[in-house]
């Protein structure tokens, strides 16, 4: 990357460096491919309009959304840790009454009446995430005079920087944009191609409780604090208790020699005639864990907001922009996906758009998905969904919540709270399979506080041992059922569904301490609950009771409207997924003598078995009920296809079938995380037409001003509609993609299986992740397998590789690339790094570094 003083940035090589197909060397194909070419930015020709028209940028903990307005720039903040409430107690004496009751009247197949009565199982509502603020940029009146041929918006997924441009007679004004992680700052550079041409007025303001004021010549310093309840009572000040606090500072710097600063109002900016401006923007909390009382919290955010701008006092813009950079894309450039038609296609579309295509905005690139079907919108949308995960979640934030960290509102849909029953699972579906590993830190942090929390909750409410999560939590780390509709709040599988995380993540990395010292410990916590939650059923089985399929209703035999049963096949599933986990994991661990495990060994075959019903398809309930909603959104019940591993091709062929008809008989309509599961899903059945057609379906551009509820789609930004917006399914897309080109379990490995042959003609993927610790990159050519190399840096495996019928053995020894052709013959081996291979590399890079160089 060049910088603004000529620098390149030389990141670390890596096998992906070294790894090049004898198909990408082939000049045609690599001019068939080049035509199909699209660059990784989503680009606007205007100022947005709506908030999903803003650029999103992040770095975990600190979002902003980019309006690119002429005459005002408004900058949205957010900071991930800025919610209502303090901590709370989360159990109930009187819940194990209420727990018989409800158990008593399932018994008694009164299925309506233990629906009304596990309402006095409800805790209180989770608390709700708040937005820090606004930056504002005023410029002067005459900027809405600028040519509007010449206004450029874009978000670069290559580099996560925003770039605004226009023109305004015979100046051109350029704004670029970034989020770091690094330096912890949002940093705004501003600036006018002819000398002294730049003037604005810059300000902080909140929807929160705040001040804001003028600190020197050059900082603005803006304090306030989130409510410490839900909704803000109407109460004296003194019985509201305080909230989280939260700063922000902003330092502003402009040209040397060149334009001046006035202060307004004692709370604004105003900067005159100057070349260039660049804003760096902080923000801190008194958030300090949630098991910390604010008002006990001995942070500072007022000090931590100003020590982190005089960190960067000695930086120049450049050096932290390459510091951003050097973060950023070691992340980003993990993985590369280039998908095209096939080489027949393109020469029948040769004149579609021509050069013009690459002028288009995304938001018409969407429009026009319906008919040009351009594979490369596919691929920009697998990459954003990596950069909105490398952009929400980081080691040492919060967990990417129901927006990721990007919020406008004091009382956004839905809280924007995590949501255990798809949305934070479905959020960190692609971290694993898309090489972003680390990313998942922030779960398994929240996954231990919630750990604690939990183990009250089912000491006190379900007698039993271990620890349990409901439905919703919130930074609280709030464990018990919320309060709301009986049909989603009461369902005790929160904690089971993201305890499965954890053995995913030692399966994909193998890495030992981390199952030892932080999963092992979750698991086994998760387990014991499990096991005191299942009852003796009347059919020799062990029963859960209470149980739900996550907002979906029955008919009862009685005719009446119910949710509450008892073995719901989704609870069954995931506990099996649980307890297969907890063995496999055991047996690693030198653990299977341990007597939870051998309670496990004897409680796994007493779980139900998943059952078909009448009309072919996976039975939802314990009972064929009557489905008074054949398309709802949610697939629970199929949860042991995708994400779990209890139903599969190889091993229960009739459940795939029945699978494949429930899918079907729900239908395609439904928001867009519903959409990328069945993406998923149909991807794990290795169909690559239909999972296509789900891809083809979320692909629809959604107009704010006549969204319809749970129509799914996408918005201009490609934020992915609920609607309203829900970022589940820009994750849910890009782990979908992947399901699509590669799958695996620890001894096998398939190509391409749900790969749409016919529409993705031509692609190649590098650096996708499979369990085992394998990286795999995989190249096709006109629809068929070209080749594949595969490689372990620090384990020995041996895979076997599937690819339409064929199957061979591979030995893979760590440290060496391999190498097969479309035959799965091992054409190539080769040690990584090797020192012909570095020099090779560094020779490139050294020639490139010089061109530009001599170029200036």
């Amino acid at each position: 990357m060049e910088t603004d003083e000529g620098w390149v940035l030389l990141r670390p090589l890596t096998p992906n460096d070294l790894w090049t197909p004898s198909l990408m060397k082939s000049t045609e194909t690599t001019t068939a491919e080049c035509s199909e070419s699209q660059p990784l930015k989503i680009t606007f020709d205007g100022p947005a309009e709506h908030w999903t028209d803003a650029i999103p940028i992040g770095n975990g903990r600190l979002g902003a959304m980019i309006w690119g307005g002429v005459n005002c720039e408004l900058i949205q903040l957010n900071e991930d840790t800025l919610w209502t409430g303090i901590p709370d107690c989360y159990t109930d004496q009187d819940a194990p009454k209420a727990l018989s009751e409800v158990r008593h009247l399932v018994d008694d197949g009164k299925y309506s009446e233990a629906t009304e009565a596990a309402a006095l199982l409800f805790d209180k509502p989770a608390q709700v995430y708040q937005l820090l603020g606004d930056l504002k940029i005023e410029f002067d009146q005459s900027h809405l005079a600028f040519a509007k041929e010449t206004y450029y918006r874009e978000l670069d997924l290559d580099t996560a920087t925003a770039l605004v441009k226009y023109s305004l007679g015979d100046v051109e004004f350029t704004r670029e944009y970034f989020s770091s992680n690094p330096d912890q700052v949002i940093v705004t550079k501003i600036s006018g191609s002819k000398p002294g041409s730049l003037s604005f007025v810059v300000s902080l303001d909140s929807k929160l409780e705040h001040h804001s004021h003028v600190s020197g010549t050059n900082r603005i310093i803006m304090e306030g604090s989130c409510p410490g309840r839900r909704v803000p009572p109407k109460v004296n000040k003194d019985n509201n208790p305080k909230g989280i606090g939260f700063s922000a500072v902003l330092d502003l710097q402009i040209s040397d020699g060149r334009g001046v600063i006035h202060v307004l109002d004692g709370n604004r900016l105003k900067v005159q005639g100057t070349d260039w401006a660049i804003l760096f923007l902080a923000a801190s909390s008194s958030f300090d864990g949630p098991f910390t009382n604010p008002l006990d919290s001995k942070k500072d955010p007022i000090a931590e907001s100003l020590g982190t701008i005089k960190s960067i006092r000695s930086l120049s813009y450049s050096e932290i922009c390459a510091r951003h950079l050097d973060d950023y894309q070691n992340l980003f450039h993990r993985v590369y996906l280039q998908l095209s038609k096939s080489s027949k296609s393109i020469i029948r579309k040769e004149s579609f758009e021509g050069s013009e295509k690459n002028n288009v905005s995304t938001a018409q690139r969407v429009k026009s998905f319906e008919v040009d079907e351009d594979p490369s919108l596919v691929a920009l949308l697998f990459q954003f969904g990596r950069y909105l995960l490398i952009s929400s979640s980081r080691p040492g934030t919060q967990v990417a919540n129901l927006q990721g960290i990007w919020n406008k509102d004091l009382q956004p849909k839905w809280d924007s709270a995590p949501h255990l029953n798809i949305n934070l699972e479905m959020n960190y579906w692609p971290s694993l399979p898309c090489n972003l590993s680390e990313c998942q830190e922030p779960l398994f942090d929240f996954i231990t506080s919630l750990s604690i929390n939990g183990s009250k909750t089912a000491k006190v409410n379900y007698e039993a041992g271990g620890w349990v999560v409901h439905n919703k939590s919130d930074i609280w780390a709030k464990p018990s059922a919320d309060r709301g509709g009986v049909v989603w709040a009461i369902w005790q599988m929160g904690g089971a569904w993201i305890s499965t995380h954890l053995w995913e993540h030692y399966q994909y990395t193998l890495d030992i301490d981390f199952l030892r010292n932080k999963a092992y410990p979750l698991m086994e916590g998760c387990a014991k609950f499990l096991l005191d939650w299942l009852i003796e059923g009347c059919h020799t089985y062990l029963e859960t009771n209470p149980s739900t399929s996550p907002e979906h209703e029955f008919t009862a035999p009685d005719g009446k409207t119910a949710s509450i049963s008892y073995s719901s096949t989704m609870d069954i599933a995931i506990i099996r997924e649980v307890f297969s986990a907890l063995v496999s994991a055991a047996k690693v661990l030198d653990k299977t003598k341990d007597a939870l495990v051998q309670k496990v060994y004897e409680a796994y075959p007493r779980l139900p078995p998943t059952k078909i019903s009448r009309d072919g398809s996976i039975m939802e309930w314990a009972e064929d009920f009557k489905d008074p909603d054949v398309h709802h959104r949610h697939l629970s019940h199929l949860f042991g296809l995708f994400p779990g591993h209890s139903v599969s091709l190889e091993e229960t062929p009739d459940l795939c079938k029945a699978a494949e008809c429930t899918i079907l008989k729900r239908g395609e309509d439904g928001p867009g995380w519903s959409t990328t599961w069945k993406t998923c899903l149909w991807a794990r059945l290795q169909n690559c037409e239909n999972a296509y057609r789900m891809v083809r379906h979320l692909i629809t551009l959604v107009d704010p001003d006549q969204e319809v509820a749970f129509e799914g789609g996408l918005y201009a930004n490609l934020f992915a509609a609920h609607p309203p917006f829900q970022i589940d399914a820009n994750f849910g897309f890009t782990a979908a993609i992947a399901e699509m080109l590669v799958q695996s379990t620890m001894k096998d490995l398939y190509l391409l299986p749900a790969l749409p042959r016919d529409i993705w003609g031509n692609g190649c993927v590098k650096g996708l992740k499979t369990r085992g610790n394998i990286t795999v990159n995989i190249c096709w050519e006109e629809g068929e397998l070209f080749e594949v190399g595969l490689w372990s840096e620090d384990q020995n495996s041996v895979k076997d590789l599937h690819y339409r019928g064929t199957t061979i053995s591979a030995n893979i020894l760590s440290g060496r690339i391999y190498t097969y052709n479309r035959q799965l013959e091992c054409v190539d081996s080769n040690a990584i790094f090797s020192e012909a291979d570095v020099v090779s590399v560094c020779e490139v890079s050294l020639f490139m570094l010089m061109i530009m160089t001599f170029s200036q």
